[in-house]
């Protein structure tokens, strides 16, 4: 018998199509998957309650899948609903975060139970993350004064563009002690490091290697080497007739290699081949 296998998955761009739902032929094989003792793992930055509708779409709970939620800082059993592991950020640490922020143009966004807690309910990306995450929307004066437990995640949206100006600001007080990271251009959040309380050692941590880039509004590009290696002159292309050129090969790419559908089977056909045998 082979030893149980888990795949952990990311939901958007991964799991998730273009229209944010499972192509049925992915879920037929991980529902397979399960069934033959491998472990499905979503793993996603959000709560809990954003990925359980998903679990269930799955059968997770009947196989004892895992919900990695905020990013790490916490994982639930989807058949027990147990959480097996729970890394929060102090109370009090999390105030000196929230405090911090005031200096910047951000809005920040707290976790707790089936809550979403704001500052202003209508600052830009609070209808989104609500939505998303299956969460309704509370407003409070001040989230510094009314945080009273230990949050798994500090979320801050702004604009991508002052936010790339000011994220090193931002974190510079907390860079040692907390996981403090982009996973959005929009988004900017604090998360607890993983921690042996009895020794103090790390256990887990985000590695810079991995942090996630902000989009780049404006590409300048030399066209030399296209010019010396592949002779293309681009002042003999008009920009009409590179759009022609660009349709065409894709409009035949697609009526040869039947693109479109390869990209929505590519997850279901490497779990067929990689995964369940």
């Amino acid at each position: 018998m082979n030893e149980p296998k888990v795949i952990v998955l990311d939901i958007d761009g991964t799991l998730f199509d273009d229209e944010k739902k499972i192509q049925p032929k992915t879920k037929e094989f991980l529902i397979k998957a399960q069934e033959k003792g491998n472990v499905v793992v979503l793993a996603s930055g959000r709560p809990a309650s954003g990925l359980w509708y998903i679990a269930e779409e799955l059968k997770m709970s009947e196989h004892h899948g895992l919900l990695c939620c905020f990013n790490g800082s916490q994982v639930v059993d989807c058949t027990t609903t147990d959480i097996l592991y729970n890394t929060p950020v102090d109370i009090n640490k999390g105030r000196e975060v929230l405090k911090h922020l005031r200096k910047f143009d951000v809005t920040p966004m707290l976790y707790k139970d089936a809550y979403l807690y704001v500052e202003n309910a209508y600052a830009p990306k609070v209808e989104y993350e609500s939505r998303l995450c299956k969460m309704m929307v509370c407003e409070v004066n001040d989230l510094a004064a009314f945080l009273n437990w230990g949050t798994n995640k500090i979320l801050t949206a702004g604009d991508p563009a002052y936010l790339e100006k000011h994220a090193k600001e931002m974190a510079a007080p907390f860079k040692d002690q907390l996981n403090c990271m982009f996973t959005a251009p929009f988004y900017f959040e604090f998360t607890e490091k993983g921690i042996d309380k009895a020794t103090g050692r790390v256990l887990v941590e985000v590695s810079p290697d991995f942090y996630r880039p902000t989009d780049v509004v404006n590409l300048w590009g030399d066209p030399t080497k296209a010019k010396t290696e592949l002779g293309w002159n681009p002042t003999k292309t008009s920009f009409e007739e590179l759009v022609k050129l660009m349709v065409e090969h894709d409009m035949a790419k697609v009526a040869v290699e039947r693109a479109e559908e390869h990209i929505r089977t590519n997850l279901a056909e490497y779990l067929e081949k990689g995964v369940v045998k």
